[in-house]
């Protein structure tokens, strides 16, 4: 399974968010010639009301702790309460918006 996959399912179990994008935005090689993947994580969900951004992004990456350490170099996070993220932007992604109850594209 694709690590995205993997992230997807994992993040979705964890915290039912209204919008999640997960990118691989690269994938370097090191000296041995290992992939090195750099994944960026956009993730809107009610749970991290009233938790300070390290601390959600603490709660991600224990939901992540094995991906961290063995098969990504890199995790930006993006994290937003929906309230933030109609203060910033106004409106909610279209796109990839999940059902929290279906598990579905809506």
């Amino acid at each position: 399974m694709a690590i995205e996959l993997t992230i997807e399912q994992k993040l979705l179990d964890a915290f039912s968010p209204l919008h999640l994008d997960i990118t691989r935005e690269r994938v370097d090689f090191d000296l041995s010639g290992t992939p090195q993947s750099h994944i960026k994580v956009v993730i809107i969900a009610n749970g991290f009301d009233g938790l300070k951004i390290h601390q959600r992004h603490k709660a991600i990456n224990k939901v992540l702790a094995t991906e961290l350490a063995e098969d990504i170099s890199v995790l930006a996070l993006h994290t937003y309460t929906e309230k933030e993220w109609l203060y910033t932007y106004s409106t909610l992604p279209l796109f990839l918006r999940y059902d929290a109850t279906a598990q579905q594209i809506a």
